[in-house]
């Protein structure tokens, strides 16, 4: 058999005549780093791009504030002159002489707990109530929310009026031969108002919520306890509490944090009066920095609000691995 000669790179080989020549794909070495823009990356700076506008929401609203607060309170800033001067922790020490801190954390308290407790317990009850078919629902459903969405000033204004000594609330009881005291104008009778007010505008918001949780219980679980021979109150303290606890969790935190912050009920109804008994400490703060213009000082009592918040909200967070029913 004849064979032809081919040369590759000086070398001969014998190939026979005819036969294919199998010649190895020539291999290009990898351009070192690879490319810049890879799947990762791009993923990564999409979800970058989704989480920058909040962010930025609290850096601008949050950070920075809290920031300006620290250092107001080591100040003493006349907004007169403009002279900021360092007093380091007499803002901090001026909480322990402030004769009427104790005043205003006792209304706080008396004020947040009302409005928990009745936010809570109505939101729930009005949520079972409304969790079952009956006609016209839809139609009380849209009225105890609707509420919520009335301008906290303009529902104020209307409750003033209507708790006036010659209001409207008085004007009713006196269709019964009841007078009515002075809302307002009366120790007791202006914090139940401040109260009541705060948690008729609000409720809406907890039934809401209880009342898509009420709609997640599994149904079978109540057959099933009717058929074991359980009551309606077993069934709602052994079923449905537990299996609703973690909406019990976010309107709790919801509640006490919004109680906390409530202003415009307090500035509108009474201004903290009479006296220092609807005096919250939001209203306090307010007092402090702007009424009186002791910026330092108001600050201060800011950063002592924030702080409270936050206490309350890690207490609950950790009380839930007690009575939120997945936690471990």
């Amino acid at each position: 058999m004849t064979s032809t000669r081919s040369t590759t790179r000086g070398a001969s080989v014998d190939a026979p005549r005819g036969a294919a020549m199998d010649v190895a794909p020539r291999s290009f070495p990898e351009r070192r780093g690879g490319r810049f823009w890879t799947m990762a990356r791009r993923d990564a700076l999409t979800g970058y791009l989704f989480i920058t506008p909040q962010l930025v929401g609290v850096l601008v609203f949050v950070l920075i504030p809290v920031g300006l607060a620290i250092y107001y309170s080591l100040n003493d800033w006349n907004i007169f002159t403009g002279e900021l001067s360092f007093v380091g922790g007499e803002n901090y020490a001026a909480l322990l002489d402030d004769p009427q801190l104790p005043s205003v954390l006792g209304a706080t308290a008396i004020f947040s707990g009302g409005v928990v407790v009745l936010n809570i317990a109505l939101g729930l009850a009005l949520a079972v109530m409304l969790n079952r078919r009956f006609r016209g629902v839809t139609l009380f459903r849209t009225l105890f929310f609707s509420p919520v969405v009335v301008s906290v000033v303009a529902w104020t204004l209307v409750w003033g009026l209507l708790l006036q000594d010659n209001g409207g609330i008085n004007g009713f009881l006196a269709q019964f031969g009841v007078v009515g005291p002075n809302w307002l104008q009366e120790g007791p009778t202006a914090m139940a108002a401040v109260i009541v007010t705060q948690v008729v505008r609000s409720v809406g918001i907890n039934m809401v919520l209880f009342l898509s949780a009420l709609q997640g219980v599994p149904s079978e679980l109540y057959e099933a306890a009717r058929i074991d021979g359980a009551r309606n109150r077993t069934m709602f303290t052994r079923i449905t509490l537990p299996l609703i606890s973690p909406t019990l969790l976010l309107t709790a935190i919801i509640t006490i944090v919004g109680a906390l912050q409530a202003f415009a009920q307090i500035a509108v109804l009474t201004q903290g009066g009479p006296g220092l008994s609807t005096t919250v400490l939001v209203y306090y703060v307010f007092q402090q920095a702007f009424d009186f213009n002791n910026i330092g000082y108001g600050s201060t009592l800011a950063l002592m609000l924030l702080t409270f918040v936050m206490l309350l909200t890690v207490l609950q967070w950790q009380l839930r691995r007690k009575w939120v029913f997945y936690e471990d």
